[in-house]
């Protein structure tokens, strides 16, 4: 499938630009002393840093909000372009002295007004009215452009200049904007929704992790519900690499620095890395990550061309010291282990395997109901390469390789500069949750940059030794963020193969608790997972429970069920199934159960 480009929705995001720019203007007009930072588009939306004399309240924001629709319906103003020289600039921001950092950047860093690498040192501004702001664009043509029905602020945040917090604390204004006031208020929606399917909030309500003080902060706790869930995936993981000709490998969950200076994360990224221990002399670390230790478990005998390709995998738990203010739920932890996987092949091989790779992630998604899902190809920015390893060459080849794979795989993709990893390109998979929240789920790349540094090597046919190429991929991410994301796109209602309890057993009285017992033994012998109802409260009560608990399956059993050897079947939902055997049910049960259905209708 054709790749599109990075902004797929130009037109948003120009709108998007554009409505940063009136928020700015609106603080301006009611706060003149505001000192200005930056305010760029965002996925559904926009912000702007402020740097004011006093707190932002919801009044304030509210008259805000106000002005910026007073500014929008004076209709006629345009976004109008012009080129300053240096002098104008340090001038016209006089009173600005975030501005003037970012000028001076600009000239002499060569970044845009972000703060990201940038192929001119070009000053320019976008200017509606009186207003006129340090900007490259792009923007839409007239204020007209712009529905006031379709705006709205959203809320505030602290925010330390330049994500760095040495750096002074100023507030920013988050807001959004749409074509019309209908795609708003389905945003809106879609935040309320949001907020409703918060895992976090199912995560306690039915025991499904914890985190705990005295073990810290970002290392999640899996409850007996959760681990299912975890062990549910994962043992669908194992049974779908099995048959792909994945091998298990396990490795240790710390290491030498030196396999860390090898693989060039040491000196380089150890603000990731938690604080070294030392042993015996020498430094160890934490593992940040698989992908090391599984090129160790390549080099331990030769290889020759007739293996390849080599798939490892192993549910590698791994830990990276995440910022304390960017920890939230399980999306961003600080220990994680990850479906992980490298393989190793020849270069001829190199596509087909990575065609292979996204097919199985488009597999995971369709079983799970994800169909709103895409692919960003992250390659190399040509005007800053310093921060990458290895020579035009090798990023010309593992670029042209993926791209040609990702076309092949039909799978829809954007491009995107500048955020390729420091080895090489690399393609993520992000997808979109029921509730309309992007996730980036999975990162994979063609590396053929570490095979070098490590050494790997195979015996080609003609008995010259050549290095592999290496596939890093990682279908479902990490347990801990891919089941935050499931919880939030299933709204905890889970289908019958990964709900933590299947079937819920119903007792009308303690006359049928002995029969009830004895089925959901039936259940737990045939390896699916039954709880009985032990309260003792009314039916009523107990079928409320189980719909709270987003138990797929509900079994009251009474006088004449049990006399029948029956059970009334109830779906979650509501949906009343009738009655049937305890027989028949496990039969359609299984059924439901191993074909991985979505939904909970029996034939």
């Amino acid at each position: 499938m054709t790749a599109v480009s990075k902004h797929q929705n130009d037109e948003l995001y120009a709108l998007r630009h554009s409505a940063a720019h009136v928020l700015a203007s609106a603080v301006l007009d009611l706060f003149p002393s505001a000192r200005l930072g930056i305010g760029p588009p965002t996925a559904d939306g926009f912000y702007y840093d402020f740097d004011l004399d006093e707190p932002l309240t919801a009044e304030v924001i509210d008259q805000i909000e106000q002005r910026m629709k007073e500014i929008i319906e004076e209709r006629g103003k345009t976004f109008d372009y012009r080129e300053v020289s240096p002098d104008e600039a340090r001038t016209l921001y006089r009173d600005q002295p975030y501005k003037l950092e970012l000028i001076e950047d600009i000239l002499s860093r060569g970044t845009d007004e972000y703060g990201n690498a940038s192929e001119t040192n070009v000053l320019s501004t976008y200017s509606i009215g009186k207003f006129e702001d340090l900007c490259r664009g792009p923007h839409v043509t007239a204020i007209d452009d712009i529905d006031p029905n379709a705006i709205k602020l959203l809320r505030t945040s602290a925010a330390y200049w330049r994500g760095n917090e040495k750096r002074p604390s100023m507030q920013r204004i988050y807001g959004t904007v749409w074509r019309n006031a209908e795609e708003l208020e389905k945003f809106l929606w879609e935040q309320e929704e949001a907020k409703k399917r918060d895992h976090r909030r199912f995560g306690e309500d039915l025991d499904l992790f914890s985190f705990s003080p005295d073990v810290g902060r970002g290392l999640p706790l899996w409850l007996p519900n959760g681990a299912v869930i975890r062990e549910e995936l994962e043992r669908w993981a194992k049974e779908t690499e099995r048959l792909a000709g994945y091998k298990p490998v396990y490795t240790p969950h710390i290491a030498r620095s030196e396999l860390y200076k090898i693989s060039g994360h040491l000196p380089y990224y150890a603000d990731d890395l938690y604080s070294p221990i030392e042993i015996d002399g020498d430094e160890y670390y934490l593992k940040p990550m698989n992908c090391p230790h599984h090129h160790m478990v390549y080099k331990a005998r030769p290889h020759s061309y007739r293996e390849l390709p080599l798939r490892y995998a192993e549910y590698g738990t791994v830990y990276r010291y995440e910022k304390s203010g960017e920890l939230f739920g399980l999306l961003r932890v600080r220990g994680f282990t990850q479906n992980d996987a490298h393989i190793y092949c020849t270069l001829e091989q190199s596509k087909a395997e990575f065609v292979a790779v996204m097919r199985m992630h488009d597999y995971y998604y369709r079983t799970l109901g994800i169909e709103n899902f895409h692919m960003v190809l992250a390659m190399r920015d040509p005007a800053n390469t310093d921060k990458y390893h290895g020579d035009d060459e090798m990023w010309e080849t593992a670029e042209r390789i993926t791209r040609a794979a990702m076309e092949e795989s039909e799978i829809p993709f954007i491009e995107e500069l500048g955020g390729a990893a420091h080895y090489g390109p690399k393609v993520d998979f992000i997808l979109r949750s029921a509730v309309g929240r992007e996730f980036a789920a999975s990162t994979n790349q063609l590396d053929l940059y570490m095979p070098g540094r490590f050494d790997l090597t195979y015996v080609d046919s003609d008995q010259a030794s050549k290095h592999v190429a290496v596939i890093h991929r990682a279908p479902l991410g990490s347990h801990e963020r891919f089941t935050g994301f499931l919880i939030e796109h299933f709204a905890a209602a889970f289908p019958a193969w990964l709900s933590p309890v299947q079937v819920k057993i119903l007792p009308v009285a303690d006359g049928q608790l002995e029969y009830v017992e004895a089925i959901a033994q039936r259940f737990l012998e045939a390896g699916y997972r039954a709880d009985v109802d032990h309260s003792g409260e009314s039916v009523g009560a107990q079928i409320r429970k189980a719909s709270m608990e987003k138990v797929p399956y509900a079994l009251v059993v009474g006088k004449r069920e049990q006399a029948a050897n029956t059970v009334s079947v109830r779906a979650r939902g509501g949906v009343d199934l009738g009655v049937m055997s305890v027989d028949a049910f496990i039969e359609q049960f299984a059924k439901v159960v191993a074909s991985r259905s979505l939904g909970l209708e029996f034939d």
